[in-house]
């Protein structure tokens, strides 16, 4: 697939939405770097142009300004990008609903997303999955206090993700295997934290 000069502009876009935030975690990484993981599994995974679009915009209204984010969404990118990008987000208003509420309403859609938000749902999961290992073995069980869910919330989210998507197509199958990896590996290297030392 050949990207146009749409994708470059959404990359621009989504670098100067999120050009303040930053990933949880003990490094200051800026935010673009999960939004372009994201996009590069998308990418990697068979996905086409509107879905790293989407890939790269999909945080944009949860964190980003919310609905007149969406509209101006909508404009410049169009209905396609748009409906993934819903399919992404678990709140579109501030505040948000408290976090377990929105977690189980999210998952509730997800149980007949579509293909295209399911590959991008699957893309962001595993980048998140795979940031809260790296840290899990830095900082060890301190990692669960950057999330609201704690470590029971999180790890519970995680597989719910895994056991709710039934995979689409051959593409979400692909990388539904490798989140379920991944989760896996979380659940075992947090099991080995809560372990005392002797």
């Amino acid at each position: 697939m050949a990207l146009s000069a749409r994708f470059t502009e959404a990359l621009v876009f989504a670098a100067q939405l999120h050009r303040s935030q930053r990933r949880k975690g003990p490094a200051e990484i800026p935010y673009i770097a999960h939004l372009l993981a994201v996009a590069g599994t998308v990418i990697e995974h068979g996905g086409t142009e509107e879905e790293a679009i989407a890939a790269l915009l999909h945080d944009a209204v949860e964190d980003q300004g919310g609905l007149s984010t969406r509209e101006t969404i909508l404009r410049l990118f169009g209905p396609e990008v748009v409906e993934i990008i819903d399919g992404c987000t678990d709140a579109a208003v501030t505040p948000k609903p408290p976090w377990r509420e929105r977690k189980e309403q999210f998952l509730s859609r997800l149980a007949g997303a579509p293909a295209s938000i399911q590959l991008v749902v699957l893309a962001d999961k595993l980048s998140n999955v795979r940031s809260t290992i790296r840290d899990l073995r830095q900082v060890g069980s301190e990692v669960w206090k950057r999330f609201r869910g704690g470590e029971e919330g999180t790890l519970w989210y995680y597989r719910a993700v895994v056991d709710t998507i039934s995979p689409a197509d051959a593409r979400s199958a692909a990388l539904h295997r490798e989140l379920e990896r991944a989760v896996e590996e979380l659940e075992a290297l947090a099991a080995q934290a809560a372990q005392p030392t002797a």
